[in-house]
């Protein structure tokens, strides 16, 4: 099953770098949001210092939404999804294989973020297992996620405007727990953050196991 994972995370990855569309267009995005933000909030230093967890997540959540586009449209086109069913690729495995794939673009995204909003915002990256282990979690859980509800809406005419309709309801909790988390690790008070950065694993390891069970019946009635 991870072999075929391996495989699809490297077919979508080595498209992506190819395509260039994370470099040339959801990372400017995201930035572009961060410094929009910076703009409204920075007569306010204070209200812009104390709203970066939640400028910085929901940032990551916008960008987000187009890389999982991104990552449906990948099988839509020449007959990709058609070949993947008729393969001997587990189900479980090629989602599983998306969601990694998705995750690492996500990752890189906010690293970039990251350091965004310690140069246009100030923050003080306190608390440096927390913030990593609450990216880890909530990374796995919009990837996981997102690849689920992708496939959900594939194939239909009006998926650009009905993924961000089911996906971001959905993802509320993990908007919630992740700013809470990097909350306290900015705040100084990390012990206070560990609870949501599990509260986001939990997450994620449901929409995992939701989505790899799942997978498969999407696959063939999309």
């Amino acid at each position: 099953m991870w072999r075929d994972a391996a495989l699809v995370a490297g077919r979508d990855l080595r498209v992506e770098a190819r395509s260039r569309v994370t470099l040339h267009q959801v990372g400017p995005f995201a930035l572009l949001v961060l410094i929009l933000f910076a703009f409204a909030l920075d007569p306010a230093r204070q209200t812009l210092e104390r709203a970066t967890p939640g400028l910085y997540w929901i940032t990551v959540l916008f960008s987000a939404l187009l890389a999982i586009a991104r990552s449906a449209a990948l099988d839509e086109s020449d007959g990709v999804r058609d070949a993947v069913r008729l393969s001997a690729l587990d189900p479980g495995a090629v989602f599983a294989g998306k969601s990694l794939a998705v995750a690492a673009e996500l990752l890189a995204l906010e690293a970039l973020l990251g350091a965004g909003v310690i140069v246009l915002y100030g923050a003080d990256p306190a608390g440096a297992g927390l913030l990593l282990a609450t990216c880890l979690a909530a990374t796995a859980a919009v990837a996981s996620t997102g690849t689920l509800y992708g496939a959900l809406v594939s194939g239909l005419r009006v998926r650009e405007t009905l993924l961000p309709l089911l996906l971001l309801p959905v993802l509320a909790p993990v908007l919630i727990g992740a700013t809470r988390a990097f909350e306290a690790a900015l705040g100084g008070a990390p012990a206070d953050g560990w609870p949501w950065c599990g509260l986001l694993a939990a997450f994620a390891v449901l929409y995992s196991v939701a989505g790899a069970l799942a997978y498969g019946t999407l696959l063939e009635g999309s």
